[in-house]
């Protein structure tokens, strides 16, 4: 009973909120994996384009809840969510069309990109913070939980309690049909693979008659359409606060180069390493331990790895490792 009782509690702390928090992760690192792997270059604004998103989301999600619109137990924000999908990638596209299309037509070199994504990142984040300010912002409604700890323990007659947020499953359940129907869209349409041959070989796919532009177009289309819907279940999961996603940026970058630059495989994976890494390494174990242990030997202190100040470190240090062990990461020469 004791061994379930620790399960139960690692599985409330660590394996429920790392799903959640991994599938964010990974439809974050999709996103930079389709810039990087058809335009060639890292996008250090897929943050602050996730941040806009999330700040459409909330936005309409307010409007909306002054209408007593809703969708009772489901969060109002997801019927806000296919507007700033929309105007995320009207934004992707403009971005695109006035500062980026530029550099692609004089051939630059790939670190040109990565000044001038950083450029656009500060020019987001003052936007967005311009709008909604800088302050915490919480915009979930309709029922809190799918699963309530008292019930679980009331099914189970356990001591400890399983909880899990609705907006936990509704991130990882959406998470799985959008990976599923990105896949879909690039191994059977005739403009996923038209957007496949480009990425292996532009001069060739060139050749073969397939529009440049078009592949850009629908690149973005699908980069915009995924960050408003990473940034929006993040917020919805933690909160939402603009300078929040800056810092996200890092372990969205970690996921895919630890997966593999390119490889949305490698993206996908890459998101739930990091997230299960960040979890594991800085969750207190002293309630396990105890379970797991007679009552005298139980510790006193938190038996903690690393402090939860430090969680951001971890990905840092799990893409040092990487790159130094493995650069071309888990899924080396895979593309998209």
């Amino acid at each position: 009973m004791d061994s379930l009782n620790a399960l139960v509690v690692i599985a409330n702390f660590v394996i429920v909120p790392g799903l959640a928090y991994g599938s964010q992760l990974a439809l974050g690192a999709l996103g930079v994996t389709m810039v990087y792997s058809v335009l060639r270059f890292s996008n250090f604004a897929h943050g602050e384009l996730m941040s806009f998103g999330a700040m459409i989301t909330v936005l309409l999600t307010w409007w909306l809840q002054a209408q007593n619109i809703g969708l009772g137990v489901l969060p109002t924000a997801l019927i806000a969510l296919p507007v700033a999908m929309l105007m995320t990638i009207l934004l992707a596209l403009a971005t695109d069309k006035l500062v980026f299309s530029y550099y692609r037509q004089k051939r630059s070199e790939s670190v040109t990109y990565l000044i001038v994504s950083v450029g656009v990142m500060f020019t987001f984040g003052g936007l967005i913070r311009f709008i909604i300010g800088p302050a915490d912002r919480v915009f979930t409604d309709g029922q809190r939980f799918l699963l309530k700890a008292r019930a679980f323990k009331k099914m189970t007659g356990l001591n400890e309690g399983l909880a899990i947020k609705t907006t936990q499953g509704v991130t990882i359940i959406v998470a799985v049909i959008v990976v599923a129907l990105i896949f879909w869209f690039l191994n059977k349409t005739k403009t996923g693979k038209s957007m496949r041959a480009y990425s292996d070989n532009e001069d060739l796919a060139l050749l073969s008659g397939i529009n440049p532009e078009r592949v850009v177009m629908i690149t973005w289309i699908i980069t915009g359409a995924l960050a408003a819907l990473a940034g929006t279940l993040y917020g919805l999961d933690k909160s939402y606060k603009p300078f929040t996603y800056l810092s996200l940026l890092l372990p969205i970058f970690a996921s895919a180069i630890v997966g593999g630059v390119g490889n949305p495989v490698g993206a996908i994976i890459g998101g739930y390493v990091i997230a299960f890494s960040e979890l594991f390494i800085t969750f207190a174990y002293k309630k396990v331990v105890t379970y797991m242990l007679p009552l005298a030997w139980a510790p006193e202190g938190l038996v903690q790895l690393l402090s939860t100040d430090y969680k951001i470190a971890v990905s840092f240090v799990i893409l040092l490792v990487v790159l130094l062990i493995r650069p071309t990461g888990l899924f080396a020469g895979k593309t998209i």
